[in-house]
């Protein structure tokens, strides 16, 4: 019984490999004559502008075919053939994230949602951030929590940014539940992109464990707001009740719901407020100018009057600070689209059913496209226009992050009360690292001299 219980586990192995070496040379007999160039060499780890991608652009061109994920694949750096295909979604190329990849986002989520489950989800993340825009208390809010934080700070020599940069954007460790939430989430961030194999231990197996940990925390929380809300008729009208109130939602979408904001609202918008601080640490001409404009602006207002959308609007310099980041910063590297149909793209083909590639870092460092590239440089947002092809920080075509405009400004409400009450300088070798997602390793350590009184 033994020996034939081994001898089917073989021959399923056996299939298994026979299975990947067909998938993964079958593509070299295509009938597309006119494929990009490039080699079908076994999947490699890098997604980044690194060693793989320039090795791979100097031999083959900013367009060349690839074999990813267990799939062939057209691997852009090209800024025309990215912004196509970011314009052409639902209708030339559909988001086709790898299978692993759903089972830690989960079904329900926006991220990998396609067609008109993609179009509705959408809606709502629309609906929701003009109704947050809406509330007269939103600003405040920012405000408020963003003085909190830096006070906090007033007695301490040194910081860990990356965990305050999460209490700005109210997921800082001050209760039992937040602590849980945030353990679980870098754990779901570290597996997101991993081998995905479901073994005991691995990766992959953790986050999968985690985004379920997440998900009845997250159930457990919405239903006591629930209780509270009928118990008491005043309510927060925070992003969590707004959410709550949609009745186009099921309630696995809800939750699904708030683990995308999570990714979306919270972890990216925190790593972009990190990386601005890491990289003003480094241009001591770009933090002077912008502490001017801060100051200016402060000077026209009361001494503890809340800042408002007139103020965000006259923030220029800072906001050309934080594009610069996104820019430099590549905090979103590329995404995952597959081709509906045969397509033409100048002088190469895209097969039906290959997954495509586009690589927004590459065209954010490209040299021809932006002058000293691997400087960072925020008085070139004075002449360059921050919605062109070249610029794609959020996605875009209908897959361009919803709430863009709101993590931008809570980084720069942030940015006003930094810069005019602290110096900080950064730990030496304290970098970000593009691997296997942005992140400063130490937490991005910061030595700070507070200004408060």
């Amino acid at each position: 019984m033994a020996a034939g219980v081994c001898f089917l586990i073989l021959v399923g192995l056996a299939v298994l490999a026979l299975g990947l070496i067909m998938n993964h040379y079958l593509p070299l007999f295509s009938k597309h004559s006119l494929l990009p160039r490039g080699t079908f060499g076994w999947p490699h780890p890098s997604n980044s502008v690194g060693h793989f991608l320039q090795d791979h652009c100097s031999r083959y061109g900013r367009v060349f075919k690839s074999h990813l994920f267990f799939s062939p694949t057209v691997v852009s750096c090209d800024q025309e053939l990215n912004y196509f295909i970011l314009q052409n979604e639902d209708k030339l190329f559909q988001c086709s994230y790898p299978k692993p990849i759903h089972g830690i986002l989960g079904n329900k989520s926006m991220l990998v949602a396609v067609g008109d489950t993609h179009k509705r989800l959408r809606n709502v993340a629309l609906s929701l951030v003009n109704t947050i825009k809406a509330n007269p208390d939103f600003l405040d809010d920012i405000d408020t929590t963003a003085i909190q934080v830096l006070c906090s700070w007033k007695d301490k020599r040194q910081v860990i940014f990356c965990e305050e940069a999460r209490k700005v954007l109210g997921l800082g460790p001050d209760d039992v539940q937040a602590r849980e939430i945030l353990k679980d989430f870098l754990t779901f961030m570290r597996g997101l992109i991993s081998l995905p194999l479901y073994i005991p231990g691995t990766p992959y197996a953790r986050a999968v464990k985690a985004r379920s940990r997440i998900s009845s925390t997250v159930r457990a929380i919405m239903q006591e707001r629930r209780r509270v809300s009928v118990e008491n008729s005043k309510k927060k009208n925070d992003f969590l009740d707004t959410l709550l109130r949609v009745d186009t939602l099921s309630e696995d979408e809800k939750v699904s719901f708030a683990l995308d904001s999570l990714l979306g609202g919270y972890e990216t918008t925190s790593l972009l407020m990190a990386m601005v601080v890491h990289f003003l640490g480094q241009s001591p001409s770009a933090l002077q100018e912008m502490k001017e404009e801060h100051q200016e602006i402060r000077g026209m207002k009361q001494k503890d009057e809340y800042l408002n959308w007139e103020d965000f609007k006259k923030m220029n310099f800072t906001q050309n600070v934080v594009n610069e980041a996104l820019r430099f910063g590549n905090i979103v590297k590329f995404v995952h689209r597959k081709a509906l149909k045969d397509i033409k793209f100048k002088d190469y083909s895209i097969p039906c059913g290959w997954k495509v590639l586009p690589i927004f870092s590459a065209v954010h460092l490209d040299p021809s496209l932006h002058a000293n590239a691997l400087q960072f440089h925020p008085r070139r947002w004075e002449t360059q226009d921050q919605a062109c092809k070249k610029f794609t920080p959020f996605g875009g075509g209908s897959r361009c992050c919803p709430g863009s405009e709101l993590a931008k400004v809570e980084v720069a409400f942030f940015l006003h009360h930094l810069v005019q009450n602290f110096r900080w300088s950064t730990n030496d070798g304290d970098h970000p690292i593009a691997y296997p997602y942005i992140e400063f390793h130490k937490g991005l350590v910061l030595d700070v001299e507070s200004k408060l009184v």
